[in-house]
């Protein structure tokens, strides 16, 4: 199949919750009003998904952040903070998400609408309206926003060629995807030049990105395996559309039409349905053809650019057809599972880290002087595990324990 690698970093963090509010009613004629802070807005979420209309990872290149909007905070009245929306970043069909820093394959987003949460949000925190009990009738704390996850990716793609150049030996396909494109093949003037397919993205304005393979030229009898036939045409049978070229030099080895009945003649004896893909014929060279030609399609020059802007679009109008048609296979998404034990690991300063947002998410309480706000938090805490997770761990009396923002010193009881 028509591939090559592309890869590239990308950065992706999840928006920040807004934080909850601490606030009592205060109205004439209520002497002892309630809590009635609001809860703060969940933050974004970072999403990848696959679209039919990316062709690779190069508007990641030079900008390899993306990141979500923060939620808002809550206030009095019981009135809540406004969530942000996620983001939803666009990739290519076939992109495969790994782990940067230990390779991990953390998702295959092979199909049209595939997505992956790639960063999650920070949750708003909680106002003191939600920590009112028969026991605690005024608390005077709330949660803080969540901090959004953040994480480096490294994105892969197979890139999968939209349109394949099909054509005689030296009839100007690497000529042709070195002006349609940012590729840049190695050209010389003998047969069998290419020997393997350049790929390029070609990225025409105001309509999607589609990806161009210069198949390695063709002959009679290549479907036989003549002349690394078979080689050859494994690189056509991913392509969406083929563009035929025929050659209108003096020099070509043949006359257009015998070129299109040999070159489609290989096609069907390789494999009949590629001839059923939309394609296109078109004479090549034409800045050196005589004048006399007999060639009743469109000429192209890729030396002058005669013919060129309007090629890019009629291939793009069938680039955008055919990504239409209906998937050949399921969708196939993979993930790793979250852990449900919570987690501790020992930092290089000796310090104990609990590396688990559930946990992080309790801890984060705006005012820990207060003693309502200590004794919901160590309860809360013994009841998810965290005693026994530490204990565990081998964390010993002293010991400095970081929980998200908390950090304090370990003490058995």
């Amino acid at each position: 199949m028509s591939q090559f690698v592309d890869e590239c970093g990308l950065n992706v963090r999840g928006g920040d919750g807004g934080a909850g509010a601490v606030s009592f009613r205060r109205e004439a004629h209520v002497p002892k009003g309630g809590p009635d802070g609001g809860d703060g807005g969940d933050g974004g979420s970072v999403w990848l998904e696959a679209d039919h209309n990316v062709a690779s990872l190069l508007a990641f290149r030079d900008h390899p952040h993306r990141r979500a909007g923060n939620g808002t905070h809550g206030s009095g009245g019981k009135r809540h903070g406004k969530a942000s929306e996620d983001m939803v970043v666009k990739v290519p069909e076939g992109t495969t998400v790994h782990d940067l820093y230990d390779g991990e394959v953390l998702a295959d987003l092979v199909q049209h609408g595939d997505r992956w949460l790639a960063a999650e949000a920070g949750r708003g925190g909680r106002g003191n309206a939600k920590f009112l009990t028969n026991k605690r009738r005024a608390p005077a704390f709330a949660e803080q926003g969540e901090e959004g996850e953040e994480r480096w990716l490294r994105l892969e793609l197979r890139l999968m060629a939209d349109v394949a150049l099909v054509g005689y030996p030296n009839v100007g396909k690497s000529t042709l995807i070195s002006r349609m494109s940012a590729a840049r093949p190695k050209i010389a003037d003998y047969p069998f030049t290419t020997l393997e397919p350049n790929l390029g993205v070609v990225r025409p304005e105001g309509r999607p990105e589609f990806v161009v393979a210069d198949i390695p030229g063709l002959i009679e009898g290549a479907s036989e395996g003549r002349g690394l036939g078979h080689r050859f045409l494994r690189h056509v049978e991913r392509a969406r559309v083929l563009l035929v070229l025929v050659d209108l030099a003096p020099t070509a080895l043949e006359a257009p039409d015998r070129q299109l009945e040999v070159l489609l003649g290989e096609l069907d004896a390789y494999q009949p349905d590629l001839l059923d893909r939309p394609r296109l014929v078109v004479g090549s060279r034409a800045d050196v053809a005589q004048a006399d030609m007999a060639f009743d399609g469109d000429r192209l020059s890729a030396i002058t650019g005669d013919g060129l802007d309007s090629l890019v679009h009629r291939l793009a109008d069938l680039v955008v057809e055919a990504r239409r048609a209906p998937p050949e296979r399921p969708a196939a998404v993979v993930h790793r599972p979250p852990s449900e034990d919570v987690v501790v690991e020992r930092g290089e300063d000796g310090s104990w880290e609990v590396l688990d947002r559930r946990v992080a998410r309790v801890a984060n309480l705006n005012d820990l002087t207060n003693p309502d706000a200590l004794d919901y938090l160590h309860d809360r805490l013994k009841r998810m595990g965290v005693d026994r997770a530490l204990a565990r761990a081998g964390v010993r009396e002293g010991e400095a324990v970081r929980i998200g923002r908390l950090e304090f010193i370990y003490e058995e009881d």
